[in-house]
């Protein structure tokens, strides 16, 4: 197959296809992880976008039946420089192309993923075609003229009903946006029975199952654009403000997001985003660093949530923005990164510890 790529300004890049014949319209981005693409291309974090690889060779050690984060690909399309379709790895049980095949996205490779990565950086994510049905340029910029770019898929890719993974420890609620099975294993790992709820569950239907904790998830698109789940999150601040209840709080990349809006802040586009397994993050609290995954478009203003009581505890090592924030008198943290990636790889992980510890213990800024 031919494949094809056309950025929203006519840039045209022409390869090979791979995977299955079609064509979607998506947000071009990229990644910088040089392993990983089986976990990143089921992230629904992704959902939307079209993710380009800077690392030049992928596929090479096949698709396993372990390594998914969740039911299927959520990615729209797929850019490498070179594939393989001939992987070496034992647990492997098919192909990258037949795996994208199967799950009905397109890929492209053999083209300049160095000068893809470099176009982003200097014009931001940007909206594009990526085909391997054979269309033109003009019909692809044609698509793109008349497309609009969703920015609230964190309504369609979580449970559509209430999930319960029942365990011996304390009782978490969890809003999902998109979660990862890698958090689920996080939280299920150390014992705590989980209530998986939908998009648009309210702050009484969290509070119907008696949580001794609330988790939020991450997720796709633009966090203002979660309005159900930033009433919700503020709705429960609130109780626990006035003391009418306690409930330690802990949120990941979009769930970070929405507890900043709910506490009053501000979030904002990044024009490039962060994404990859390589990202260096300082803690203020500690002055130590840790190498994180990261996957998000947006963040948190800093100086946004201070009136709503919250201290920025984390900042990112290449540009400063903020990568995590507790508040000062509630039990209530959160984190931009993914902890449950880990890429350092045991970095973070005491995250999962610090909010199960806090949940034992009933709350407390310093628990």
């Amino acid at each position: 197959m031919d494949g094809l790529l056309v950025l929203e300004d006519g840039t045209t890049f022409r390869g090979k296809g791979f995977g299955a014949a079609a064509t979607h319209v998506g947000e071009l981005v990229f990644n910088t992880s040089m392993t990983g693409y089986q976990g990143i291309l089921t992230d629904p974090s992704y959902c939307g976008q079209v993710i380009n690889m800077t690392y030049p060779l992928i596929g090479n050690y096949g698709v396993s039946e372990v390594d998914n984060q969740s039911e299927k690909i959520h990615a729209f399309g797929f850019v490498t420089r070179d594939i393989s379709f001939r992987p070496s790895n034992r647990m492997s049980v098919m192909s990258i192309s037949e795996w994208l095949a199967q799950q009905g996205v397109p890929g492209v490779y053999n083209v300049d993923t160095r000068q893809i990565t470099k176009k982003i950086r200097t014009a931001g994510t940007i909206p594009c075609v990526i085909s391997t049905e054979g269309i033109s340029r003009e019909e692809a910029l044609g698509l793109l003229a008349n497309a609009t770019l969703r920015v609230d898929y964190m309504r369609d890719v979580g449970t559509r009903e209430l999930r319960i993974y029942e365990n011996n420890g304390p009782r978490i609620a969890v809003l999902d946006f998109g979660i990862k099975r890698n958090i689920l294993t996080g939280l299920t790992d150390r014992g705590c029975e989980v209530y998986l709820f939908p998009y648009g569950a309210t702050a009484d239907d969290v509070l119907a199952v008696q949580p001794d904790g609330l988790f939020l998830s991450n997720g796709p698109g633009d966090p203002e654009a979660c309005t159900a789940g930033v009433e919700t999150t503020r709705a429960l601040i609130a109780m626990a403000a006035a003391g009418k209840i306690t409930l330690p709080i802990f949120g990941i990349c979009m769930g970070h997001q929405v507890i900043g809006l709910a506490a009053g802040g501000v979030t904002y586009k990044l024009k490039f985003g962060h994404r990859g397994a390589n990202h260096g993050v300082l803690d203020l609290e500690t002055d130590r660093s840790a190498i994180t995954s990261q996957n998000h478009s947006f963040a948190v203003a800093a100086e946004s949530v201070a009136k709503g009581g919250f201290l920025v505890t984390h900042v990112n090592l290449n540009d400063g923005t903020v990568e995590g924030m507790r508040h000062t008198e509630l039990p209530i943290f959160s984190v931009q990164y993914h902890p449950e990636g880990s890429p350092g790889p045991n970095d973070s992980q005491y995250l999962f510890d610090r909010f199960v510890s806090m949940v034992g213990k009933g709350g407390g800024p310093n628990a």
